[in-house]
């Protein structure tokens, strides 16, 4: 016999007919639910990646991989900082900036935004909001002109389109004959942008720099230098070769420091995500306890003449471990299988049943994407196909410890 004992007769068991079909029907039921779980499990896990990543590069298309400020939050040496920071060869774009909290208003119409001030010309190496202007362009920002460029958001919610006017707020104070009053001015709209993410369409406000300078009494100095990385997921180490090469007076973030608590919102709904969707193979997993219980309780005379020709424990625990572990690879292949098609092909499919039922599941109107992402992580498809294998093989332990513990006479006594 050219096979392992155990592994020949589990193999028998497994393709053999048996006179039970309900064995049989609940065998096809645990392979279809660890198939399912896998497929489940693969899919969802794809489109939570693929929403991390859409949500990421919106994220990072308008703020700065890494950042270079002072500890006095005016940064007067910020050309220095550039000339620095540019010796590193991960760099790839710096961008000097000045931001501060503001009020925007128009009429009786108020709303709070962050107001950066930019250059053009550099802003377009570090960000991609030139990229989503929805009327007007960047470079139409000019010093002295105290032109302003808002989110489509905001503008709605002043009431303003390219060619009004808005007031800024300023929260400091400037002394009058008839008071202290805060620092406000006049500013025209020539540009709207939509970047797809309210953080920034519905709070954020873009000026010249030297605009900002003004208006916030900047003198020289900015808030800081923004830095754009040719790889993102290199931001935390250079970062620290940067804040270890300029002197002590600067302070070096990134974009992983800067947005910590979000990022780490993700990572933890997609762990609680998968530990929901394992259920789903551990009920299958029962399933194949209760499948490999019948069968032990329908092989009792077959497991004692084994016994009776030699065979040990041991070798009959094998035999319907290898039983249940072929239900569960077959299972876990298929669900494999299912799973990568249907994460490569889930964008295409959604869109095929949206125009089949004249339904659309992502409202535009609604939602910032319109479309259901899908990004397959090969790191993700390892992991779920190992954890569901070894479920599986867990739960074989029990039916095949019982099926050792048969005493031959007892079993053959009634024969």
């Amino acid at each position: 016999m050219y096979k392992p004992l155990e592994l020949y007769i589990g193999l028998r068991y497994t393709r053999a007919k048996r006179r039970n079909h309900f064995i049989s029907f609940i065998s096809i039921i645990s392979m279809l639910g660890i198939m399912l779980g896998v497929v489940a499990l693969i899919t969802v896990l794809s489109v939570m990646n693929g929403f991390h990543k859409e949500v990421r590069e919106r994220i990072l298309g308008m703020t700065s991989h890494a950042t270079i400020s002072s500890y006095q939050n005016n940064l007067k040496e910020w050309e220095e900082a550039m000339n620095l920071s540019t010796s590193h060869p991960n760099v790839v774009g710096q961008a000097p900036f000045i931001e501060a909290q503001t009020m925007l208003t128009n009429g009786q119409k108020v709303n709070g935004a962050i107001l950066r001030g930019i250059l053009p010309g550099y802003e377009t190496r570090v960000s991609e909001v030139g990229d989503h202007m929805l009327s007007g362009r960047l470079d139409q920002l000019e010093a002295g002109n105290f032109d302003i460029v808002l989110g489509k958001e905001l503008a709605l919610l002043l009431g303003v389109s390219v060619g009004d006017k808005v007031t800024v707020v300023t929260p400091q104070i400037r002394v009058t004959p008839a008071g202290a009053m805060p620092r406000l001015k006049r500013f025209s709209v020539i540009g709207i942008f939509e970047v797809g993410m309210g953080e920034y369409d519905r709070g954020l406000a873009l000026i010249h720099m030297q605009d900002a300078a003004k208006l916030l009494k900047m003198d020289e100095g900015v808030t800081g230098v923004r830095l754009k990385l040719d790889d993102l997921y290199l931001a935390p180490s250079v970062s620290r070769e940067l804040a270890k090469a300029l002197p002590g007076v600067y302070r070096v973030s990134d974009w992983t420091q800067q947005h910590r608590n979000f990022f780490s919102a993700l990572r933890t709904e997609k762990r609680m995500m998968s530990l929901i969707l394992f259920l789903i193979v551990a009920v299958a997993a029962f399933n194949i306890v209760s499948t490999l219980v019948m069968v032990v309780t329908d092989k009792q005379s077959d497991i004692a003449i084994l016994r009776t020709l030699g065979i040990s424990p041991a070798s009959v625990m094998g035999i319907f471990m290898v039983q249940g572990a072929t239900i569960g690879f077959v299972g876990t292949v298929l669900g494999i299988l299912g799973g990568i098609l249907l994460s490569l092909n889930l964008e295409a499919l959604v869109k095929s049943i949206e125009q089949l039922f004249s339904v659309n599941f992502l409202d535009p109107n609604i939602y910032y994407i319109s479309t259901l992402p899908s990004e397959l992580d090969w790191n993700d498809v390892g992991m779920i196909s190992i954890s569901a294998f070894m479920i599986t093989l867990v739960a074989t332990l029990y039916p095949a410890w019982r099926a050792s513990r048969t005493q031959p006479a007892e079993a053959l006594r009634y024969e």
